[in-house]
């Protein structure tokens, strides 16, 4: 198992505090990674979330063949952040740990969203193609207000050879995971949390359903569902297609990936959609164990399990502040000054959402619908 420590808040906080939170589930994961993405940034990012922010890993000559890339496609960079490393005999150093901020090509801002979406997933992936072969480039993120930061390692080591003590990082969501390898190479890409057009998730389990799944994101033609070097990376890319490309509300998600049962579905008004969603899209079923936690493109965050609930995880916070983690013992790290009897444990049917601002939380009620 992996451990997941999550964060959304009113106010920017550091990453350093989802660090912590692993620090206290440390049985659940063997330091093989961590990841970090970043929504709603602060601190030194503030001042440039117009800005479409890049962020990789990359060599001397990765760096110079993506500022090339860049250049000739019109990109201007705008600002460079790098991590101030601080060098550790435990961690391999690469030579860049980066997130770029950039103005877009000439003709590109006034254009809609989708457009300038479209051309920011064509990049990513075209940056990505570039470093593959020698893995001089490797590319989490490239999205406005979105930061990403990985590396293979213990957590509360990767805080300290980052630097995060220093606090210049922040953000409003923060989602961490520490890795426990299981099925896979150690490999940056596997390590979550992913992202793909404004929807970032984590997941702790495993995906015995991952191969169907897999064969039929990479079917549907969107250019985006490519990869996969984790199991779980098709977890993002189903909400990605359930909201984004079939347009369905968000609540769906968890109709898609765990459909109820004929009998179960009498109790809900869209019933016949139900059926119909169960028949087309049963390739997208996920068989579990695993628990999800993520963000959608508005700052929502969330927490679902898949229907044999044998992955833990609690919800628990204040207004202004709560935390989603796989183990109680993480909220408490996160949010101490809480009641926890108002803690929430999600079970077989429910599907958690945070607003954004961390405002409110609801449990949606899958067999009543809402």
């Amino acid at each position: 198992m992996c451990r997941l420590a999550a964060i959304t808040a009113s106010e920017y906080f550091s990453p350093l505090e989802n660090v912590h939170a692993l620090e206290t589930m440390k049985e659940g994961h063997d330091g093989s990674g961590m990841g970090l993405m970043l929504k709603s940034l602060g601190g030194f990012a503030e001042n440039l979330k117009e800005y479409p922010a890049l962020s990789g890993i990359c060599s001397n000559d990765g760096l110079k063949t993506l500022d090339e890339f860049m250049s000739s496609r019109g990109w201007r960079e705008v600002h460079c952040w790098e991590p101030d490393v601080k060098p550790l005999p435990q961690i391999t150093r690469r030579d860049h740990y980066f997130t770029k901020f950039y103005e877009y090509p000439a003709g590109i801002k006034e254009r809609p969203w989708e457009q300038k979406e479209a051309l920011l997933l064509e990049t990513r992936i075209a940056l990505r193609k570039l470093g593959d072969k020698d893995e001089s480039i490797t590319v989490f993120s490239f999205y406005p207000d979105v930061l990403t930061l990985k590396e293979v390692g213990d957590p509360l080591m990767l805080a300290e050879y980052f630097g995060l003590e220093k606090g210049d990082l922040k953000a409003k969501i923060v989602l961490a995971q520490g890795r426990q390898n299981t099925n896979y190479a150690i490999n940056l890409y596997a390590c979550h949390p992913f992202f793909i057009q404004g929807i970032g998730t984590m997941t702790n389990g495993e995906n015995t359903a991952f191969v169907p799944i897999r064969e039929y994101l990479m079917s549907r033609g969107f250019p985006g569902y490519i990869g996969y070097q984790s199991d779980s990376e098709v977890f993002t890319h189903i909400l990605h297609y359930t909201t984004k490309r079939l347009g369905f509300p968000m609540p769906y998600y968890k109709d898609v990936i765990t459909p109820l049962k004929r009998a179960e579905m009498e109790g809900r008004p869209d019933k016949d959609a139900l059926l119909l969603m169960r028949q087309s899209l049963r390739m997208l079923v996920i068989d579990g164990p695993n628990c999800i936690i993520g963000f959608t493109p508005d700052g929502t965050c969330f927490m679902v399990q898949d229907s044999k609930k044998l992955r833990p995880g609690a919800v628990g916070g204040v207004k202004g502040k709560y935390a989603l983690m796989s183990e109680e013992c993480g909220v408490d790290s996160a949010i101490p000054e809480r009641d926890r009897a108002k803690d929430i444990f999600p079970m077989k049917y429910d599907f958690v959402m945070i607003s954004p601002g961390a405002q409110e939380v609801k449990v949606w009620n899958q067999l009543k619908g809402n």
